[in-house]
């Protein structure tokens, strides 16, 4: 039978955390492991006082360096997916066997949940909606493919994408890189539906500032990386 971990990334969570694993616990049998990316408020005495699994980053690494911790304790540990679920509750761990299911019958290496594949009650803030609709079409764009909703950090993946990932991994806002990464290196990419909730408490780290510079990143580092293949294949 193979061995799906759930990593789920956290920072300044106390609000939702408890809730979150609790919630996963009663919807599936997969294990999990809590990445604690050097939250400064009461997120880490709850780890501690529920007994939850969670790894303690003495540092925020961000993102970026919270999901690759979860990628490395995924190969060390020899599981064959791993699956990213934000601590803020918007992920619907109904939703988890959707994705196990896709991943293992399509042979996929990568299966994000989609808000956009098809119609679903989630709406977003303007803001988000056009940078969502910008990143689909810089991902068409550099790649060809037509991902609906490039920004969801639900999605699953394969052990070789473990493997990738355990040795790189963007540090901040990764979910747009790393798909251009995989799909330029020929990596199967899949979407499904899934339903996504406002997040159940706390406050984003994306600001609009951050938005903004999140959009220029990554758009320079996609052209640069592009730059350079179609240099290095001439």
């Amino acid at each position: 039978m193979a061995r799906v971990l759930v990593i789920i990334p956290a920072y300044n969570e106390e609000e939702t955390i408890a809730q979150t694993v609790t919630a996963l616990m009663r919807a599936t049998p997969y294990d999990y492991i809590v990445v604690n990316d050097g939250s400064t408020d009461r997120t880490r005495e709850i780890l501690v006082q529920n007994g939850f699994n969670f790894l303690d980053l003495p540092v925020n690494l961000g993102i970026g360096g919270a999901m690759q911790t979860g990628y490395k304790y995924a190969l060390m540990h020899g599981y064959d997916y791993a699956i990213q679920l934000d601590a803020d509750g918007q992920h619907d761990p109904a939703d988890l066997d959707k994705l196990v299911r896709e991943i293992q019958t399509g042979e996929w290496d990568l299966v994000i949940g989609s808000r956009f594949v098809q119609p679903t009650g989630y709406r977003g803030s303007r803001l988000r909606r056009i940078g969502i609709s910008y990143f689909s079409f810089i991902l068409r764009l550099l790649t060809g493919k037509r991902i609906a909703d490039p920004t969801s950090g639900y999605r699953i993946v394969n052990r070789r994408v473990i493997e990738e990932f355990a040795r790189h991994y963007p540090t901040d806002y990764p979910e747009v890189e790393v798909i251009v990464s995989l799909a330029r290196k020929g990596y199967r990419i899949k979407e499904v539906p899934v339903n996504m909730k406002a997040r159940q408490g706390g406050a984003s780290s994306i600001t609009p500032i951050k938005s903004v510079y999140y959009m220029i990143k990554v758009t320079l580092f996609c052209m640069i990386r592009r730059l350079f293949r179609e240099e290095a294949a001439t």
